[in-house]
């Protein structure tokens, strides 16, 4: 299993009238996380671009336990738990700094190629990446 982690602060045109963090920010929080996650396995989103891959997000599912407030330092661990293959799978934990989850998440994205607009197998690139990390599982 690969995990990442990111730390994200909430801003305070993040938060509603009730000083939460609004629940939509979490799609940019774990886009972020995921970003950085793959940043981490020496793949960035632009070199998938540049090399005619998209990554749009087929499903997204979060269960919110908790709320963060204004100024809340978040982490953010993100989880590959599979070997991808048209298709990767991210799962994503938020904790705040008492170490409290707040919420948990899942998404799945499908590498598409630019050109003929139809999904193809994960980078050759990532696949080595990750096997190290999943072969032992």
């Amino acid at each position: 299993m690969y995990v990442s982690q990111v730390k994200l602060r909430v801003r305070y045109a993040e938060t509603d009238r009730m000083g939460y963090c609004y629940y939509g920010n979490y799609a940019a929080y774990f886009e972020v996380a995921r970003v950085e996650a793959l940043r981490g396995l020496g793949i960035t989103y632009r070199s998938l671009e540049d090399s005619g891959i998209l990554l749009p997000v087929l499903d997204f599912q979060v269960k919110y336990l908790k709320p963060a407030y204004y100024d809340d330092e978040l982490v953010i661990k993100t989880t590959i738990s599979e070997m991808p293959s048209a298709r990767i799978r991210f799962t994503y934990e938020t904790f705040n700094i008492n170490e409290e989850r707040l919420n948990f998440a899942e998404t799945t994205l499908v590498f598409v190629n630019t050109t003929a607009n139809k999904p193809v197998k994960a980078p050759e690139e990532l696949i080595n990446a990750l096997k190290t990390h999943l072969s032992n599982e």
